[in-house]
Parts: C-alpha cells; structure tokens; sequence
C-alpha cells in the first residue's frame, strides 16, 4: 500500500500538479473538496470525521480552516474564516440535531449568556429534518458572523465570534458530544 501511494505521489510530483490539489478528502462514502473558498480567502480541509450513533452512522464532518492546525484552542481564538460542512448519511429530524447543539453549548461553554442560548435558538429555528444526503454548511467570517446553508440555500446568519466558537466548540471542545476519536479527525488526526 506504501509503494502505492509513493508511486502516485512522484506521479503527481513529475507531472507538476500540486499535491493538495490532487485529491479531496473521502470518508464513509463521502467526498467532500479539499478546498472552499468564502468570500475572497480559500480554506483548506483540515480533517474529516465520522458521527456515528450506536450502530449507525449519522454524519461526516469536515472542517475547512484558513491555516491547518491541530490545536483546538488556536483555531477557536483566531478571528478567521471558517467552514464546518455536515453530510448526512440518514435522516435525522431537527429536534435530534437541535439537541445535540444544546448539550454542546452546556458542555463546552462556561456559564454561556442569554445571548448566546437565544442564538442556538435561532440556530434551531433554521434547521429543517435531515435526510439521507443533505447538507449541513456553516460558514464563519470575520465581522459578518456565520452563515447557515442547508442544501446550498441559506437558511440565515447568525451574528459575532462568540457564536461561532460555541458552535464550533460542539465539535472540538473539551468535551465535544461526538467524542474524543471525533475532534481528533477533525484536527487533522
């Protein structure tokens, strides 16, 4: 498998294509590109998780992040882009999703404001059941706050940094609900 992989990559290297360019990340049955672009700046796919439940697999996530990194605590300090995309791979109805956001926020953020429990709020608000295939994409920028896009259509955005890190806490926080395997992928491990 080594041979392989080391034949593909001095393919790739005689050939002058970028390495990072050559391949996007796959998970579960799932392709998700290796870059995104929001607004004028392009993110790099850090790393790809499976949420799994029981038995059964719910979701892959894939993190996009401006500058790769493995440190949870840098990426929810710095003021920059970024992008977390949730692909279903079975239905799960909104109060579910909603719920696991809710548990999230109580795990991760100490003693977090009426503001930032009413964001969720409207977070769940904007979130329809998932099915088999839809996707999940939220959006954080500097200054415009997070966008949340359900099946490519916005659905809305909510406003400020605090948000965003909480939200993105659910995942690679202290104690992130999907577990530890979990925040690990998505730090690029």
């Amino acid at each position: 498998m080594r041979h392989h992989a080391l034949v593909l990559t001095l393919a790739l290297v005689i050939a002058g294509l970028p390495l990072s360019e050559a391949s996007a990340g796959s998970l579960a049955g799932v392709t998700l590109p290796d870059r995104a672009t929001v607004g004028e700046q392009t993110l790099t796919l850090n790393g790809l998780a499976l949420r799994s439940k029981l038995t059964f697999k719910v979701y892959v996530a894939g993190l996009y992040l401006a500058h790769q990194g493995s440190d949870a605590a840098a990426i929810l300090a710095a003021d920059a882009p970024r992008q977390m995309v949730m692909h279903f791979l079975r239905s799960v109805d909104r109060g579910k999703i909603c719920e696991a956001w809710d548990e999230g926020l109580a795990a991760n953020t100490a003693n977090p404001s009426a503001e930032l429990r009413g964001q969720f709020a409207e977070l769940c608000k904007l979130m329809p059941d998932s099915a088999n295939g839809t996707q999940i994409v939220l959006t954080y920028q500097p200054g415009e706050g997070t966008s949340i896009r359900v099946g490519g259509v916005e659905k809305g955005r909510i406003a400020g940094k605090p948000f965003a890190d909480a939200l993105l806490g659910c995942w690679i926080g202290p104690r992130p609900g999907p577990g530890d395997a979990f925040k690990k992928a998505l730090l690029g491990g």
